[in-house]
């Protein structure tokens, strides 16, 4: 299969794709990526390939096509495919959080010399890199690298990275706890969708809606929390979008442990487990047999409780995700207070402050925790962020987290 040819079978898949005919998109490809003599060609078709196992949550395929995408850059002996193919293994990487091996591979996207790179795959190997410190809980870090990817969006007018951007920040502000950026994001994100989305995936509508019913439940909305997420759940269920989906059944599971409705979370908690597990999302696990563990707490099984945090400890262990393990602390220390086991509540309380301190969970101007409960935050331009009252009470002459960090003991 020469050059045009090659083109021509990946412009037919592209089509069918669209139309949601996937596995018919699939073959397509398949055939090319066999019958191809055209190395170009065939980096390309591998790109579509990797997209569409990426939405259908086959991480595995996906990644095996990526290596596989890296092999033929090097073939062609240009540093821009090169650099593709290193973002591509990146993202592979961070969908089956790997999340030491995205940084890594998006440091050397990062770090290619001799490179034109577009800035609009800078601004994807920022997001990438920022989804990753959040996954392990690096949060300065991570949202450095989410505000250069939405500089990058913003100076190249592309609106579809500020609107994964915009998903992805709403992501970081649920997790520290500051609800009205955590809901002011994703609304912008279904904004950028309504103005500009018309050629777009639906893709990017449901993942706005998702992010906004999230906010919706921790700010106690539920109707909306459950509008919104309903309409997520359909376009992932039309178009075949397994992570979306698992997504959404943990959203419906938290809304129902929300009102107490422990019967009807279960089988939610359930499903989603049962997808995520086939997919590989482990960081979704953690949040499940969280949600799992405060359904036993409420049914009073408490030793039913502590078997899902074990199971859950385990998983933020292997990943290295510290606000999964701060919060198994928290629960582990209501509990152990309930059975009155003062040992085990001095252990939990202890781990849960060493896990504040290593994530910097504290604003450096009163002292206090930040995300225990919905508090407005401010970031500055080092992205250490503070309580929004205290800056607005104290003003700031520089950043204090950053004046201690440079303060080196001396010699007396």
């Amino acid at each position: 299969m020469g050059q045009d040819q090659t083109k021509q079978q990946i412009e037919k898949g592209l089509h069918l794709y669209q139309s949601n005919q996937t596995e018919k998109a699939l073959q397509v490809w398949m055939r090319v990526l066999e019958k191809s003599a055209d190395p170009a060609g065939r980096f390309r078709v591998l790109g579509c390939l990797i997209t569409a196992h990426a939405e259908m949550g086959r991480y595995k395929d996906m990644l095996k096509f990526a290596v596989v995408q890296i092999d033929t850059a090097r073939e062609l002996e240009d540093p821009n495919y090169l650099t593709e193919g290193y973002l591509n293994l990146a993202r592979s990487n961070e969908k089956l959080c790997e999340f030491q091996k995205t940084i890594s591979y998006c440091k050397t996207c990062l770090n290619m010399q001799g490179t034109t790179v577009s800035p609009q795959l800078n601004g994807q190997v920022s997001l990438s890199m920022g989804n990753a410190f959040l996954g392990l809980s690096i949060f300065q870090k991570a949202l450095e690298c989410f505000e250069k990817a939405l500089r990058y969006a913003h100076n190249n007018d592309d609106k579809m990275l500020e609107c994964r951007v915009c998903c992805s920040l709403g992501n970081f502000y649920a997790q520290i706890k500051d609800y009205e950026k955590a809901l002011f994001f994703p609304c912008k994100a279904a904004e950028l969708v309504n103005d500009y989305g018309a050629g777009w995936s639906l893709k990017y509508r449901a993942m706005s809606q998702y992010h906004m019913a999230v906010a919706y439940r921790k700010l106690g909305r539920l109707a909306d929390a459950m509008d919104c997420c309903e309409e997520s759940m359909k376009i992932a269920l039309q178009h075949g979008d397994r992570p979306l989906q698992a997504l959404c059944l943990l959203c419906f599971a938290d809304i129902h442990l929300s009102r107490r409705d422990v019967q009807t979370a279960f089988p939610r908690y359930d499903s989603a487990m049962s997808i995520m597990t086939e997919i590989g999302n482990r960081l979704g696990q953690i949040q499940v047999l969280l949600g799992v563990a405060k359904c036993w707490m409420i049914q009073k099984e408490l030793d039913k409780a502590l078997e899902s945090i074990e199971k859950a400890q385990e998983l933020a262990e292997g990943l290295g995700n510290k606000l999964g393990l701060l919060k198994l602390h928290c629960l582990c220390e209501r509990i152990y207070r309930t059975k009155g086991q003062q040992r085990e509540l001095r252990d939990h309380v202890v781990k849960f402050h060493e896990c504040v301190e290593e994530m910097e969970l504290y604003c450096g101007m009163c002292g206090e925790s930040i995300g225990e409960k919905n508090n407005q935050l401010q970031a500055l331009p080092c992205s250490h962020f503070f309580h929004l009252k205290c800056l607005q009470t104290n003003g700031t002459r520089g950043c204090p987290n950053c004046r201690r960090l440079s303060v080196k003991p001396g010699y007396v």
